[in-house]
């Protein structure tokens, strides 16, 4: 009889942790998207004039150094009459003058990539052209579609340039750090890998994480950035941190040394204008925004938000950080806000619990006029690396549109949202856990199919341009990665 009760026990045992199990399985109702983007995303279509622009580089590896020098010294000279009027005179976003700079500066760029004795004055003459474009745009509807067009074709595709020029030159040591323009702060400074910071500057960072792939290139105007953090340096002590907030944990403040550790393949320094009107009349506003994201962050705790609602400060995502911060000293950053229409992008980023489309993206705040591009760091060893994912997360987000979905085995919901339960615990502790505050175990598990499909992709495309390289002798500029991570993708379905 004991025999025959123990048995029963464990038989309801069972038979209630099967039931326990299969209710656990139930999917997720879901919650409805809270802001839709209604515009096109921005699309260089240009993959003849990629191709003509590579064929002129391998032509002028061959070609008499002089004469390719000579055709060099001809772009510069042409570009830099193109700046003179643009630094002289105010300009609308369609002026021809842009396209005109756009099409000497591509076209050099092809040409320095051959000759890397040129990338030294192809840098200046990018970081002079792009403090030029900045200024005449404090003039510009920067949220009107010819504004940002215009904005993107020569910020954004004039960094991509000099990056084909510099993967090229790879064997040549490049300076890891590049130094864009002096604009003045009265705010305390630090130092973060050899560039001059002040409180009050916000640092747009690239790390490398398959997700900061997506959030970089999930966007109207695809970007190089996936993360934004405020710098903040006591006044009175002079210890440096950063205000940032993450997925794992919310708003958080770090040592600049902590900062420094977490992985990044680049990062760029914008600073407020001294010439505001806010700034002009007390120049430690700067300072005075970081140090009320330092205080709120040691005040309370604030979750990471998920949904990506800037307008909401109970919880914040990183673009929030600094938005808010400002925002409650009376300077509204992004002045054109980010747009996110693709379906595809729609639907993976709400598959993460983002719920606002018309929102604040890291790479957009590059083209807010009230900021000044103080300096850009990358890191030599990783710059193919970065290009290589965003490859991959643009064949990625291509699958997205023609309807593929993020799914994940509903077999290991029930998993997943018993560790979901021991997460909230620790949460509540004040702890970290494998599922963060704010995502569901749906999400999660939907979190790791995206990064496992971003990686096995990644590997592949990888090879394929090892492969390349090995062949060519050269490393393939973006549009070919795109076309070996598209061949990858095959490979893989």
């Amino acid at each position: 009889m004991i025999r025959m009760g123990s048995a029963r026990r464990i038989s309801g045992l069972l038979a209630a942790l099967a039931v326990l199990y299969a209710a656990l399985m139930f999917p997720d109702h879901g919650t409805p998207v809270q802001q839709r983007a209604a515009q096109k995303p921005f699309a260089w279509s240009q993959d003849e004039f990629w191709a003509e622009q590579e064929g002129r580089f391998l032509r002028a590896r061959r070609a008499d150094p002089a004469a390719v020098d000579a055709q060099v010294a001809l772009h510069f000279r042409r570009a830099e009459r193109v700046l003179q009027r643009l630094e002289s005179a105010d300009a609308a976003p369609g002026d021809s003058l842009f396209a005109s700079l756009e099409r000497e500066f591509f076209s050099a760029a092809a040409l320095v990539a051959a000759r890397p004795r040129h990338a030294e004055r192809f840098t200046a003459l990018y970081n002079r052209a792009r403090v030029a474009v900045k200024r005449q745009s404090r003039a510009w509807d920067v949220a009107s579609r010819p504004a940002r067009d215009t904005l993107y074709r020569l910020l954004y595709g004039m960094r991509a340039a000099v990056e084909e020029v510099l993967l090229q030159t790879r064997d040549l040591a490049f300076p890891p750090a590049m130094l864009v323009s002096e604009a003045p702060s009265a705010a305390p400074a630090a130092d973060i890998l050899g560039i001059k910071v002040h409180s009050g500057d916000l640092l747009v960072s690239r790390g490398g994480a398959e997700v900061s792939a997506l959030i970089s290139r999930g966007n109207d105007y695809p970007g190089n950035f996936s993360h934004v953090a405020l710098v903040y340096v006591d006044a009175d002590g002079g210890a440096s941190y950063v205000i940032e907030s993450h997925i794992e944990r919310g708003v958080a403040v770090a040592s600049v040394e902590q900062y420094v550790r977490d992985r990044k393949l680049r990062f760029m320094v914008l600073r407020a204008r001294a010439d505001l009107p806010r700034v002009a009349l007390d120049p430690l506003l700067p300072h005075k925004a970081a140090r009320t994201a330092y205080e709120e962050a040691r005040l309370r705790h604030i979750p990471y938000d998920f949904k990506m609602n800037f307008h909401d400060p109970a919880a914040m995502f990183c673009s929030e950080v600094g938005s808010y911060a400002y925002g409650r000293h009376g300077i509204e950053l992004w002045q054109g806000v980010s747009t996110i229409s693709s379906q595809g992008v729609v639907n993976w980023l709400h598959a993460f619990g983002v719920e606002h489309f018309v929102t604040q993206m890291p790479s957009d705040l590059e083209y807010d006029p009230q900021l000044a591009v103080v300096a850009e760091w990358r890191d030599p060893q990783t710059l193919l690396e970065d290009h290589i994912d965003n490859a991959v997360m643009d064949v990625l987000l291509e699958r997205a549109d023609a309807g593929e979905e993020l799914g994940y085995s509903p077999w290991r919901l029930p998993v997943a949202r018993a560790l979901k339960g021991y997460c909230v615990l620790r949460n509540l502790m004040g702890r970290e856990c494998l599922i963060p505050e704010g995502m569901s175990a749906t999400q999660a598990l939907k979190s790791h199919t995206f990064t496992d499909r971003h990686a096995r992709l990644a590997r592949l495309a990888e090879q394929r341009v090892r492969d390349f390289v090995a062949a060519q002798g050269y490393v393939p500029p973006y549009w070919q990665l795109v076309r070996l991570a598209r061949e990858a993708e095959q490979q893989r379905r």
